[in-house]
């Protein structure tokens, strides 16, 4: 069955947010514009959805999933320890495109973290993203919306002929702004250790200062 479509009207979101949420709620899994291409979604409580992912990416158990939430408020329901360094970080560069990686705290559902032990969150620098995760009232995965090892979608219309028959609703934000992943960052130590160097240099993640 071919997955709903409904197009954002970002003056007026709500109706389109709240149709999300009902989807999110029922286990369902949607496609939604990020910063960067269109992302697939479901709620990193619910195991069974979690799983779905998989299935509709083919993707390789192993392989950790990312977190988009809607401020650094949320980050102490997924992480534990998190230090100062990474503090720092996360108000320096949140929202944007710095993924941090912290340690996961108990409970989090294993194929989120890649049985790594260490959960991915990022603040999303769009506005509209944001807006998004707050009418939720909570975290969404944050994988990119195609089949694994293809191609990323910056449509739509991309997303529909990727995944059209596989999820549940496709949330039309227009085009979005492509590029550079986000800046993977190990905030899981002590030294934040980048892991990904992307739209955020290397260096600018290790210059940044933090209180003692």
């Amino acid at each position: 069955m071919a997955a709903e479509i409904i197009k954002i009207d970002p003056a007026h979101p709500e109706r389109m947010f709240s149709r999300c949420g009902d989807v999110i709620r029922a286990g369902g899994v949607i496609v939604y514009p990020t910063d960067t291409f269109y992302g697939l979604g479901v709620d990193p409580k619910n195991t069974d959805a979690v799983a779905k992912i998989f299935r509709i990416k083919g993707r390789q158990a192993g392989q950790p999933i990312l977190l988009l939430i809607k401020d650094a408020s949320e980050v102490l329901i997924w992480a534990q320890d998190v230090t100062a360094q990474s503090e720092a970080l996360m108000e320096k560069f949140w929202p944007g495109p710095l993924t941090l990686v912290f340690k996961a705290k108990p409970g989090v559902i294993q194929d989120l973290t890649g049985a790594t032990g260490t959960i991915g969150l990022r603040v999303p620098g769009n506005a509209l993203t944001r807006r998004l995760l707050e009418a939720l009232g909570g975290a969404l995965t944050g994988t990119s919306a195609n089949l694994s090892g293809g191609p990323n979608v910056r449509t739509a219309v991309e997303a529909t002929a990727s995944l059209g028959n596989r999820v549940d609703l496709i949330l039309d934000g227009g085009t979005t702004a492509g590029g550079m992943p986000s800046t993977v960052v190990d905030a899981s130590e002590d030294n934040p250790r980048v892991i990904r160097e992307g739209l955020i240099p290397a260096r600018e993640i290790l210059g940044a200062k933090y209180s003692a």
